[in-house]
């Protein structure tokens, strides 16, 4: 599904510019922490039929003469979210309500679409990611902008970091808000701040709503040609945008003496594992009949020094030498180390270097000795997850997000990878021999453990908290298990 926007939004905030700005020396005009800005009025959605039409109405918000900075944080999984918002480097607690968890800015703006006979046919609340699609939008503001690229948080996500930089604007609509469904016609729609985020943020009444003439249109396929906007497949599957690039290896292999020097270094966290569920083996292989425990696990690095890995070749084999680089506080490289190998998948799904003995998967019965194992125990490192943006040094862009890029190919003589601090790593674990095979065990309690660098091959600050486990309980019959997942502290997802 893709949404196009009938003029140009960049028009809109040009015009802002050109209103706001002052001369060399002149006093900065006042401005408004946020204002509302609707670069088109007129503009059209274009969507499917059965998934419906994302709400992309080319509405931003733009940040007066400071940043808005807002910082998300929960001490622990039995915590509920709280949230500070950074002004002149002090951080104010926010009033509670207005972010209830990781996703953004709890039911920031109110959205109402009227047809043409005057019957309101949509009326709903939408949160606000700070960290959308945004770009600058005078000539004082600040040439980049430090902030994250989204709001995308795991379920264990224990810190967020959002923020709009001084002059730049960011689009209202972001990646996690649902599609609507609604028919095809024209529209009155009317965007505005709910009022709790009106006087918090004391935005004046005529820059907190806009009124738009909105068309919606039905198309039956996905527009391959505009990857970054997103589409709905024939799967139903959303197309998305490479996230990053890879980081390149260094040229040859490093020389000198290898060392472990006193200094910062990272420090991998497992977090209990998510998304369990009970799947059958798949029908015509051996598996067909059998049950599977199925789940998601992450590792994530607390820092303070980044995980950097290096792969080279050994010469004619489907075999990489891995090194582990350290940093000083600066993060200047200051030395190495080699952490073992790194190996070549060739399976269907995989098809790039895998670093050996990253993380490894139990399932333990209730006196928390091991009865099955996972066969999954190497893998391309790479930021999937933002877990923690306020530890110290977390990379609010890190890098090697796209295993695409950041493990290599075939042809490959080296590769790096990276797990930057504040960010995690996650794996799904569906295929059967990665998942657990529960045919054959009693129904009772169990406990998915998940270990970080089991063999203890990569050098950390920390080891104390590489192992997380997860309390399930297992029932029903062969061939109709079932799963009971208890939260874990507040976060009830299984």
């Amino acid at each position: 599904m893709r949404t196009a926007i009938a003029a140009a939004s960049a028009a809109g905030l040009v015009a802002i510019a050109a209103t706001s700005s002052s001369a060399a020396g002149q006093a900065v005009p006042a401005r408004p922490a946020l204002a509302l800005v609707a670069p088109a009025t007129d503009i059209t959605l274009t969507g499917d039929p059965e998934q419906g039409v994302d709400l992309n109405l080319g509405t931003h918000l733009v940040a007066g003469n400071a940043p808005i900075e807002v910082r998300a944080t929960r001490a622990n999984y039995k915590s509920p979210v709280v949230a500070q918002r950074i002004i002149n480097g002090k951080a104010v607690a926010m009033p509670k309500g207005l972010v209830t968890d990781f996703g953004g800015l709890s039911k920031f703006l109110h959205i109402t679409f009227t047809d043409a006979a005057g019957k309101k046919v949509l009326d709903q609340d939408q949160t606000l990611c700070l960290n959308g699609e945004g770009s600058r939008t005078r000539p004082d503001a600040p040439a980049t902008s430090p902030y994250p690229d989204d709001c995308r948080a795991n379920p264990f996500t224990q810190g967020a970091v959002w923020g709009v930089q001084k002059g730049w604007s960011v689009n209202t609509a972001w990646w996690g808000q649902e599609p609507v469904k609604i028919a095809e016609g024209k529209y009155k729609a009317t965007v505005s701040v709910n009022k709790k985020f009106r006087d918090y943020f004391k935005i004046p009444a005529n820059q907190s709503s806009v009124t738009l003439n909105v068309t919606v249109k039905h198309e039956d396929h996905c527009d391959p040609g505009h990857p970054v906007q997103g589409c709905i497949a024939a799967k139903g599957k959303k197309v998305e945008g490479k996230k990053g690039t890879a980081l390149k290896a260094h040229a040859a292999r490093p020389k000198g003496k290898a060392s472990t020097p006193k200094g910062p270094k990272p420090d991998l966290v497992s977090v209990p594992a998510w998304g369990i569920q009970v799947a059958p083996g798949e029908a015509g292989t051996p598996d067909a009949g059998k049950d599977f425990l199925a789940f998601s696990a992450t590792v994530w690095n607390a820092g303070p020094s980044p995980l950097v890995l290096d792969g080279f070749r050994q010469k004619g084999k489907d075999l990489m030498d891995a090194y582990q680089y350290f940093y000083d506080d600066k993060g200047k490289e200051i030395g190495y180390q080699n952490t073992g190998t790194m190996e070549w998948d060739p399976r269907e799904g995989h098809t790039h270097w895998h670093f050996t003995d990253f993380a490894r998967y139990s399932l333990l019965n209730g006196k928390q000795s091991e009865v099955v194992r996972s066969q999954k125990e190497a893998f391309c490192l790479a930021a999937t997850d933002s877990i923690d943006y306020t530890v110290k040094n977390a990379n609010w862009h890190p890098m090697n997000t796209d295993l695409h890029t950041a493990c290599g190919d075939h042809t490959s003589l080296s590769v790096r990878e990276v797990l930057d601090v504040g960010s995690g790593d996650t794996y799904e674990q569906f295929r059967p021999g990665q998942s657990f095979d529960i045919t054959n065990l009693p129904n009772g309690e169990y406990f998915v453990e998940v270990k970080a660098n089991p063999e203890g091959k990569l050098f950390e600050g920390n080891t104390k908290n590489n192992v997380a486990l997860r309390k399930v309980i297992l029932g029903g019959v062969k061939g109709a298990r079932t799963v009971k997942v208890p939260p874990v502290g507040v976060i009830n997802v299984p």
